[in-house]
């Protein structure tokens, strides 16, 4: 799967499930929609830079692929903190929201890109 169609499947899920959010929006008043909204973003672009970052590396050496393999783990993580500590220390989200949807959202993103990109794998077998 191209890194575009990738895009537009996750994209569609996060745009589809946070409609079935939306239907909560009273109970979570302003400030829980708008660090659900955060939440599902930041693990939209955590999985869209992880399938760049596979789609780039499978056709380089093994060495490369390790390197932005283990390197992009490690900078997603690292602008992930900073990414959540600045929306509840700096923006003052509520933190369960935000959290919960974050989780929620990167185990589904996890699912789905593990899904792909065997498929991909399988499909580029000689």
């Amino acid at each position: 799967m191209s890194l575009g169609r990738y895009t537009l499947v996750v994209l569609g899920f996060a745009t589809v499930s946070l409609g079935v959010v939306a239907a909560f929006r009273e109970s979570l008043g302003p400030a829980g929609l708008l660090a659900t909204l955060v939440g599902a973003a930041l693990a939209a672009a955590n999985t869209l830079a992880a399938y760049a970052l596979v789609v780039w590396s499978t056709r380089r050496s093994a060495q490369v692929f390790m390197g932005s393999l283990l390197g992009g783990m490690l900078g997603r993580m690292a602008l992930m903190l900073v990414a959540v500590a600045a929306a509840i220390l700096y923006f003052g989200l509520p933190q369960v929201p935000l959290v919960f949807s974050l989780l929620a959202y990167f185990v589904g993103f996890l699912v789905l890109e593990l899904c792909v990109i065997q498929r991909r794998t399988v499909t580029e077998r000689p």
